[in-house]
């Protein structure tokens, strides 16, 4: 199942990344994409970033190294490693 989730957000990802304007016209502009990312392009970059983030996740999921990759960031917030 986390396979056909993997691939999924993958699509996802993939259609984020190429087709940013696209979603540009159909959710806007993100103020803090604008604000932070730059003048005119700021939230193109900043879903394409989303792309990337989701990509990243997604072969998390598939390869079963998303449970260890949360415990390895939140672990020393969370005091779960021992």
């Amino acid at each position: 199942m986390s396979f056909i989730i993997g691939i999924l957000m993958i699509a996802l990802a993939v259609h984020l990344i190429v087709k940013t304007e696209s979603w540009l016209s159909g959710f806007g502009r993100i103020a803090f994409f604008e604000r932070h990312l730059g003048t005119e392009g700021g939230s193109r970059l900043g879903y394409k970033l989303l792309g990337i983030l989701i990509f990243f996740i997604a072969m998390l999921i598939i390869t079963g190294m998303f449970e260890g990759f949360m415990l390895f960031i939140l672990g020393p917030l969370l005091r779960l490693n021992q």
